[in-house]
């Protein structure tokens, strides 16, 4: 019974302190974009032109007598 005594207390002191730390966090801005990170990803950092989206790609294969020419 004499556990009771001091873990009531303690709990009660845990418990203040979770208390005043979630209301700092919230004052300080830790909570006011939940889901800008989480959909961040679908976002594009840099805009392309449409032309460059359009455009093929060159599949034209380096020579390997201009490569060992260079070296």
């Amino acid at each position: 019974m004499d556990v009771v005594y001091w873990l009531i207390p303690i709990v009660l002191i845990i418990g203040f302190l979770v208390v005043l730390i979630f209301i700092w966090m919230a004052k300080s801005g830790q909570f006011d974009d939940l889901d800008g990170a989480a959909n961040s990803i679908f976002m594009d950092d840099d805009e392309m032109d449409f032309a460059e989206k359009t455009e093929p790609k060159s599949t034209k294969q380096p020579n390997s007598n201009t490569e060992s020419t260079q070296k």
